[in-house]
């Protein structure tokens, strides 16, 4: 029986001088891959970090896009306050180009009074709108019909049966409110009116405007309205009467467009009516709607 002291067979002392030789060469290798590992997340946590810092100066610079045109807006209130009238901005849509807060801002009015208020025009009024705008004779006739029973602008209400059988027939569950509308997006929900017809009349459209539109600042659409109503005799009606807002008050819609550094464009589009301060009017003007959007920069 050998000693404890025997000599290690040759195959055992290569075997042990391999092993100690491929421990160093493992860790080497678990070394490397660990800074590889690390470095991958160091370009992450770079990369991440860029990105944040991207976000968070786009997010400022459209924040003060969105306060100049913010300002914007009030720089034309105020002008439209003026006392002397000769010094007012024309409500005739030409822009205006203004500097708030370093930024080229540009701001353009338009007259409210020329646009057509579906809730109290004469139906033929709406209908020649729709023919304006693309729609065939039936089919003006009778969405100018439906938007009347809608809003109820008709001579004689109709009976609710007949509305909600009518509404039942083309698969919808609710039947006209009677009522002024609540915003033109309201007119979607109209019998027969389609996205594209929407689309079509909502630029000529408002909610604070006379029954009858003042022809001098109206676009085309609307002249074209205009002269097919009267056509019909429809604005010769009692009822037709323009009912401007009194004291020489004005109904003004006011768009700003300001860029960002970012390169948005922040749009405000505001409807106004603006006077000299009365009990009605304290402040000289009030805010009627307010909306917010953006554009994709050119």
């Amino acid at each position: 029986m050998a000693g404890s002291g025997a000599p290690l067979p040759q195959t055992a002392r290569l075997g042990a001088r391999q092993g100690r030789r491929g421990s160093p060469g493992f860790a080497l290798i678990l070394v490397l891959w660990m800074l590889v590992l690390i470095g991958f997340i160091a370009l992450h946590l770079s990369a991440t970090g860029r990105t944040e810092t991207r976000i968070a100066g786009n997010l400022k610079a459209n924040a003060v896009a969105a306060a100049a045109a913010d300002g914007a807006i009030f720089r034309a209130i105020f002008n439209l306050s003026d006392p002397q009238q000769d010094r007012r901005w024309a409500l005739d849509g030409s822009d205006h180009v203004l500097q708030v807060g370093g930024l080229r801002t540009t701001v353009s009015l338009e007259d409210e009074s020329a646009r057509i208020n579906p809730d109290t025009a004469p139906p033929a009024l709406v209908e020649g709108l729709l023919r304006a705008t693309g729609s065939d004779g039936g089919t003006a006739a009778r969405l100018a019909a439906a938007i009347a029973d809608w809003v109820g602008n008709t001579p004689v209400a109709p009976q609710a049966g007949e509305l909600q059988e009518q509404y039942r027939a083309a698969g919808l569950d609710y039947t006209p409110p009677g009522s002024p509308l609540e915003s033109i997006d309201e007119l979607g929900h109209v019998l027969g009116m389609t996205p594209e017809i929407l689309a079509a009349i909502r630029p000529h459209l408002t909610l604070f405007g006379p029954a009858s539109p003042t022809p001098d600042r109206a676009d085309p659409m609307v002249i074209a309205a205009i002269a097919f109503a009267s056509r019909s005799q429809a604005l010769s009606a009692p009822n037709a009467a323009p009912a401007l807002p009194p004291n020489g008050d004005v109904i003004a819609r006011i768009t700003a467009i300001a860029t960002s550094a970012a390169k948005a464009r922040v749009v405000r589009v505001a409807v106004v009516r603006a006077g000299a301060p009365q009990p009605m009017l304290p402040r000289g003007y009030a805010v009627l709607a307010w909306t917010s959007g953006w554009q994709d920069s050119d």
